[in-house]
């Protein structure tokens, strides 16, 4: 149910039934002390917020096969100890913010079925240095890599025909970048100090 472990700070691990197809809304917003999650094969969804300020979240692993096709808007939002996720092939929609100030973040896969790198994705993820963006991809929103200043460089591919505005803001390690020509940028790439290929 939507919020049912909210604000339960001392809550370290949890495992989560195999009867349960959708962790609700706030489900674990605020349990700061929780250090990992499995995420049953059984779920479909992950709603907003599920995972917000899970401070201490260093682990999220999913079941194969993983059933899951969405993961809600600001889901793992500040997660700051979260250094890596694989996303299931499964999953076809990720919402805005999802991973958006996950300081710790270094790497991150996301699969060929997800078309759009939704507005604020991975703002202020500091510590992504590289990230593959899958050729399904057609939409990067805005302020989606907004300071990622670990951010060194980013291949857009050809499928990509919007990049949002200050998709790319404040990205001062950002040297080389990869663009497709047909791509309509809307002030993309303000104070990236250092691009000097394209």
């Amino acid at each position: 149910k939507n919020g049912s472990f909210n604000g339960c700070t001392s809550l370290k691990q949890i495992s989560i039934p195999s009867s349960v197809t959708s962790i609700g809304a706030n489900s674990f917003n605020n349990c700061s002390s929780l250090t990992s999650i499995t995420i049953p094969s059984t779920v479909t969804k992950i709603e907003k917020d599920a995972f917000m300020n899970c401070t201490s979240l260093e682990q999220v692993s999913f079941e194969n096969p993983s059933s899951l096709t969405s993961i809600g808007i600001c889901c793992f939002r500040n997660c700051s100890s979260l250094k890596q996720i694989s996303i299931p092939a499964s999953v076809t929609s990720i919402g805005w913010g999802s991973f958006s100030h996950c300081t710790a973040l270094e790497q991150i896969s996301i699969p060929s079925s997800v078309t759009s790198i939704g507005v604020d994705m991975f703002c202020k993820c500091s510590s992504l240095k590289q990230i593959s963006i899958p050729s399904s991809v057609t939409s990067i929103r805005r302020h989606a890599f907004f300071g990622c200043s670990s951010l060194i460089e980013i291949s857009i591919p050809s499928s990509v025909n919007f990049i949002g505005n200050q998709a790319f803001f404040s990205c001062p390690s950002l040297k080389q970048v990869s663009i497709p020509l047909e791509s309509i940028i809307e002030g993309a790439f303000p104070k990236c100090i250092k691009i000097i290929k394209v």
